[in-house]
């Protein structure tokens, strides 16, 4: 749509328009706790040209997805994201060629040796990619690690989720195991490998640069929670 405001400011958490506060497509009041974040989401706004763009927004996608999507029902979201742990891209391997193998050990390895110490479980680790069961107490601690998180920790854990296939890739990064580009390194090594050996063409290249978009947004949005 036409942008029909002037300037946007935050205020006490909230984000206003022209001194009005913002809504959430829910009707909800645009609010949150952080000043760090409700400086960003204003930021958002304020960056809008004639035209708003959500894709150019995430913070504001983010919030609103906390406040109207997932606050009503807290723990069938975090359900939806726990189930990861069952399955993480993590414990699949490659077989062959040894230089992938080598890479996978290499990058991987060290993120499921700080899972175990930090939420002293084990993982069944497995060549290929038939599905095989996690231990059933390595499956209920990491689940507890994401059921713990309120609504806006959940919206910005979700795409470092879902972008990367990985629980544990995803814990390691909120929680500050593990800098931007190792974790992105890590989520992404199999197609890194591929490009590798078949070159890219446009339409990955884009795709690949769409999830590292949202993956970092996940992760900023994070970040200013905290700050």
């Amino acid at each position: 749509m036409k942008r029909f405001y002037k300037a946007a400011t935050a205020e006490a958490g909230r984000i206003l328009l022209d001194g009005r506060p913002i809504k959430t497509p829910g009707r909800a009041d645009l609010a949150v706790e952080s000043a760090a974040l409700a400086e960003a989401i204003a930021a958002e706004w304020n960056a809008q040209g004639e035209t708003i763009d959500p894709r150019n927004m995430p913070f504001t996608g983010f919030a609103n997805a906390a406040i109207d999507r997932i606050a009503p029902d807290t723990d069938a979201f975090a359900k939806g994201l726990a189930v990861y742990g069952e399955s993480d891209l993590l414990c699949y391997r490659a077989e062959a060629p040894q230089r992938l193998v080598e890479r996978q050990n290499a990058l991987w390895d060290p993120l499921l040796a700080w899972a175990r110490r930090r939420y002293d479980v084990d993982f069944t680790v497995t060549p290929g990619i038939i599905h095989r069961a996690q231990p059933k107490a390595t499956v209920d601690q990491l689940a507890q690690a994401v059921f713990a998180r309120d609504a806006f920790e959940l919206a910005g854990l979700s795409p470092l989720v879902t972008v990367s296939g990985s629980l544990v890739i995803a814990l390691a990064l909120a929680e500050n195991a593990v800098d931007l580009d190792t974790a992105w390194n890590a989520a992404v090594l199999d197609d890194l490998w591929q490009i590798e050996q078949w070159g890219a063409d446009a339409e990955a290249a884009a795709a690949l640069a769409t999830r590292r978009r949202d993956f970092e947004a996940g992760h900023h949005f994070l970040t200013l929670l905290a700050g």
